[in-house]
């Protein structure tokens, strides 16, 4: 095995890479919240804007892509709009960055240790690894992913007015299962996303690490982790918008800023509902804004990761020295 290539899983304790992937989760999600809530917007939108009879009776926004919605967004409700659902993502994104990277650490280090005869080529370790630790962080953080949505989802009239009265209404009204709507999707969704996306970042950064031209984005770390993530969310797709459909069921569907979307009930169903309806289109609408907020987003988590794993390394050498 290369030294680059194993670069990530072998650096840092366990506790310093919780550490690293807590702080690079919060730090991106901050950075790229805007893009995500402009995002789920057009996710919602089920009307076509090249179909006249799609927009008849549309009691809600009918946003024209991503600077359209970005304008409208802050036409209406203004600046902090774009903030919506801020905590809850906050709260995910540290917590789902720690699960993550704390995962994948473990998982490819263990199957790195197995003996000779069953020992991983790096890819499929990097894949396997990746795809085991999305699966357990999307299932142990959903329901703040669900709550992100749904206030992301909010326009100027509000569904819930706060975190705990979100959680507080879900839990009366929809019972447990009401947090875990769409986890199927979530889940189908993440195991190959997660898995393309470290083979890819694996494979991409040492290869980018020896080119002798100068990189985008600073270093080889962010430029592997932009082309990792634009190449894994693109074949995935289709299920983040499934998720997002199913995540905003319940008794509060019809209240949200696009109030005719439509009763989905399971993964297979709504995908299919979906492309009957609204084809290909409809299934890949905001495509565009996710790969603009994929490829800042996994460029600073990255590059957030190897800093912060950098100064703990460091930290540690110091105390050692003293």
């Amino acid at each position: 095995m290369s030294g680059g290539v194993v670069q990530l899983r072998d650096e840092g304790s366990q506790k310093q890479v919780l550490i690293a992937g807590a702080v690079a989760g919060l730090v991106s999600r901050f950075v790229i919240a805007p893009l995500d809530v402009i995002k789920i917007r057009l996710q919602l939108q089920i009307h076509s804007l090249s179909d006249p009879l799609s927009i008849r009776n549309v009691n809600g926004p009918i946003y024209k892509g991503t600077l359209g919605t970005l304008k409208q967004i802050l036409r209406e409700e203004g600046l902090t709009g774009l903030w919506k659902g801020n905590i809850p993502a906050e709260a995910l994104y540290l917590t789902y960055g720690a699960v993550q990277f704390s995962a994948y650490k473990y998982t490819s280090s263990l199957l790195s240790s197995m003996p000779a005869p069953y020992q991983l080529p790096d890819p499929v370790n990097s894949f396997i690894s990746g795809a085991l630790a999305g699966a357990g962080a999307t299932t142990g953080t959903y329901p703040l992913d669900l709550l992100r949505t749904r206030f992301a989802a909010q326009g100027r009239d509000r569904v819930y007015s706060s975190i705990m009265a979100s959680i507080r209404d879900v839990a009366t009204t929809e019972g447990p299962k009401g947090f875990f709507r769409g986890l199927g999707a979530g889940v189908s969704q993440i195991v190959p996303y997660m898995g393309l996306f470290f083979a890819s970042y694996e494979s991409l950064k040492p290869f980018l690490a020896n080119m002798a031209i100068p990189l985008p984005f600073g270093t080889s770390d962010a430029a592997a982790g932009v082309i990792a993530s634009v190449l894994a969310k693109t074949a995935v797709y289709p299920l983040d918008t499934t998720r997002k459909r199913l995540q905003v069921q319940g008794p509060t569907r019809s209240r949200y800023v696009h109030r005719n979307i439509p009763v989905y009930k399971g993964v297979v169903r709504t995908i299919g509902h979906i492309w009957k309806r609204e084809g290909m289109r409809g299934m890949y609408r905001g495509l565009t804004v996710s790969l603009l907020k994929a490829a800042p987003a996994s460029a600073v988590t990255m590059w957030t990761y190897e800093q912060a794993m950098a100064v703990l390394l460091r930290s540690e050498d110091k105390l050692k020295d003293e």
